[in-house]
């Protein structure tokens, strides 16, 4: 049996300023398979195993969709990478992922911390699914770095949920304490700064490095279980310098995960 799945979630109904996370997962793959890379990770660990089946794209019509589709999959495989898609899609992810996995850590690699109580109206906006997962109990801790856009609301319901921010203005990684519980990585690709992932919808200077982020996922010393690529938009993308790095984040997501 093949002990991860890769599925693609083509959703982003739920972007607040600008659509095209939907027609990521495509293009993520095509940067991989496109010859310009090999399947190695760093760790020469390759990709091109039968432990690892991807079932390629899904077109999601409804919000609720994406939680089936995904419980599907885990009930063959033990552990799931998806590419998306909008940040939104992590809410569904986690909750089904909370069936085979009721105590888990979160990984939230981004420039927001997503933990308002409703966005514009809508409680399941990308700026809101860390505020579902944890007022629902799906994670036991949730560790969040590269945030940069820290409001006064978002502080108090990080303060709520006990929320464990390392921010870019007094970053210190190895400050990171290590993980007890099975992990999952949720990596927003505007958590880069614009010079190294230009293609987001939402530009904020003064991001990590492509280097800090793969030396983060490196030194996890926990089991990963499941991971997003979530927030690529391809639309604002320059010369697929943004699908190039998701496609390497994903090599290096799926050798920790193996």
């Amino acid at each position: 049996m093949s002990n991860i799945i890769i599925q693609g979630i083509q959703y982003d109904e739920k972007s607040s300023f600008q659509k095209g996370p939907g027609l990521a997962p495509k293009l993520i793959r095509k940067a991989l398979h496109s010859g310009s890379m090999n399947y190695f990770a760093e760790d020469g660990t390759t990709i091109e195993t039968d432990h690892i089946v991807d079932k390629g794209d899904f077109g999601i019509s409804s919000y609720f969709e994406i939680e089936e589709i995904t419980k599907n999959h885990l009930d063959k495989h033990p552990k799931i990478l998806t590419l998306g898609g909008d940040h939104s899609i992590t809410f569904p992810l986690i909750k089904a992922l909370h069936e085979k996995y009721p105590v888990l850590d979160i990984l939230h690699i981004d420039a927001h911390a997503d933990l308002y109580d409703h966005y514009e109206g809508d409680p399941y906006s990308h700026a809101c699914p860390f505020a579902r997962i944890m007022e629902n109990g799906f994670a036991v801790r949730l560790v969040q770095v590269g945030i940069r856009t820290l409001n006064t609301h978002q502080a108090e319901q990080a303060k709520k949920y006990g929320v464990e921010i390392h921010p870019m203005n007094n970053l210190d990684l190895s400050s990171i304490s290590k993980f007890k519980n099975p992990v999952y990585i949720s990596l927003d690709m505007d958590g880069f700064d614009p010079a190294f992932a230009p293609g987001v919808s939402h530009h904020e200077p003064g991001g990590l490095t492509s280097r800090q982020v793969i030396d983060l996922i490196q030194n996890l010393d926990a089991e990963v279980v499941g991971a997003d690529i979530v927030e690529y938009n391809p639309t604002r993308d320059f010369q697929d310098m943004t699908a190039f790095l998701a496609a390497k984040m994903m090599k290096e997501i799926l050798a920790k995960m193996l």
